[in-house]
């Protein structure tokens, strides 16, 4: 669709104005917020992506996750399919898909209670999404329909009304430094 490549442009251009500081202040904002919903507090494992190209910052998530005795998985990309992987340490990611930072080594896993964290370049206020362009979390989300799911996103990637198809998968929650949307 024409007007997801407009919306990306766009939002691509205001992520590269923004400061690696501005970042991470909002990121933190989003973080604390995401730590106080029940969704975190209850689940006892997170699916969630590592941050990439001053997308919202997952770390403060991700260090809570860990300190809280939850387990963590990240995605890696194969093929068409997105695998998640046991994450207990920065140390275990390379530059994978695109670049973005994938488990290198790690134990793929299958969790079914665990909270899902979803990237997206923009979201509107009834939650539909812009994505990469990939299918990457529809198709693993159509296929694993368990999971609660949340995504995080600055202030300035709600857009007035975000293009969507019928089988677009949508967040149960939107998270931005100023507003959860539901």
């Amino acid at each position: 669709m024409e007007e997801k490549k407009v919306i990306r442009k766009q939002i691509f251009a205001k992520r590269k104005e923004t400061s690696d500081a501005q970042v991470m202040e909002w990121s933190q904002s989003i973080a604390e917020k995401v730590i106080g919903l029940e969704e975190f507090k209850n689940a006892p494992c997170i699916y969630i992506y590592v941050d990439y190209n001053r997308e919202v910052s997952t770390r403060p998530i991700i260090e809570a996750a860990w300190k809280a005795g939850k387990k963590v998985a990240v995605p890696k990309v194969h093929g068409k399919d997105m695998i998640f992987y046991d994450f207990t340490t920065y140390d275990q990611l390379e530059p994978g898909y695109f670049d973005i930072p994938e488990p290198a080594r790690g134990d793929a896993v299958n969790w079914e209670e665990a909270l899902m964290f979803m990237p997206g370049v923009a979201f509107d206020a009834a939650r539909h999404r812009v994505g990469y362009g990939g299918g990457f979390y529809d198709r693993f989300l159509e296929a694993n329909t368990k999971h609660p799911t949340i995504a995080l996103a600055f202030d300035f990637q709600i857009v007035d009304a975000a293009p969507y198809e019928e089988v677009d998968i949508l967040p149960d929650k939107v998270v931005t430094e100023t507003k959860i949307y539901k």
